[in-house]
């Protein structure tokens, strides 16, 4: 009986288009893809419109759109006042940052298995994966039932999601050193901090310089989010406010303006920041 390999090879000869076998994974994995394409489907034709027009929905979106990005303006608060708002954010952004960075340092180290015991890592990696599981307004929601809606509940909940990423992202980069220089210090004598601190973080200094300048672009996008959701302040309770209360479409404008403007500046940063250090992501 002919097996695979050879039924393979005699179809390349014969200059026949070859195809991948149907494994339980790809069928598996076409009907799951099936399954929410119809659910999208039945979803678009069920949803309740309330008698919306769709012509008449979609010229009024358009004008919208217009007034927010050709026409911006704000009765609520001027250009300085609007910066000193952004700054507030950016500032909720740098302390959640700082504060998830260095417990995800520590537990980093914990879990990278070159450095430390396969069970200790094992653990810490599936807490983890539990912690980052959850999104970040559910973290915020959750201790703000024991600090109230604020400021402080939105920087532990922030935290909580921004160890769970920077701990696989830290881990990950120390697990890629070369295990050779870790053996040949712990030949020379050389006990746990010492490896840490002459091989582990100077090998992998400018990965963790990158992963968290690229935690720190995402925390300030979730700071504009919880500056809402959570009553954090800076410039996304204001864009509540704008949204949900005023509907004031040109003060939205504003706003948005506001936050591209500081994403790009500190997308600069990052790319001088790659070309000093010379990051590769």
């Amino acid at each position: 009986m002919m097996n695979a390999k050879q039924e393979y090879i005699r179809r390349t000869k014969k200059n026949k288009i070859i195809t991948n076998p149907l494994t339980p994974a790809k069928l598996g994995i076409f009907s799951i893809f099936s399954f929410l394409i119809l659910l999208t489907i039945i979803g678009f034709f069920t949803i309740n419109s309330k008698g919306m027009v769709i012509n008449k929905a979609i010229f009024e979106a358009l004008e919208g759109f217009k007034n927010m990005f050709f026409r911006p303006k704000s009765t609520r608060f001027d250009l300085a006042e609007g910066m000193i708002l952004v700054l507030q954010t950016l500032a909720l952004a740098f302390i959640t940052t700082l504060v998830g960075s260095g417990f995800a340092l520590i537990l980093g180290l914990l879990a990278a298995k070159n450095i430390t015991n396969e069970k200790l890592s094992n653990a810490i990696k599936m807490i983890i994966s539990f912690i980052r599981a959850i999104p970040t307004v559910l973290w915020v929601l959750i201790f703000a039932i024991g600090a109230g809606l604020g400021a402080v509940a939105a920087v532990v909940g922030m935290s909580f999601h921004t160890i769970g990423y920077l701990v696989k992202a830290y881990s990950e980069s120390f697990e890629e050193i070369d295990g050779g220089v870790i053996e040949a210090l712990r030949a020379s004598g050389a006990n746990w901090i010492q490896i840490i601190f002459q091989a582990i973080l100077p090998s992998s200094a400018t990965y963790l310089l990158s992963w968290t300048f690229f935690r720190f672009e995402i925390n300030f996008a979730v700071a504009v989010a919880m500056g809402a959701a959570a009553g954090a302040g800076g410039i996304g309770f204001h864009l509540f406010n704008a949204a949900g209360f005023y509907h004031d479409i040109r003060e939205i404008g504003v706003i948005v303006y506001l936050v591209l403007a500081v994403a790009l500046i500190m997308e600069l940063i990052a790319i001088r920041l790659k070309s000093i250090y010379h990051i590769h992501e």
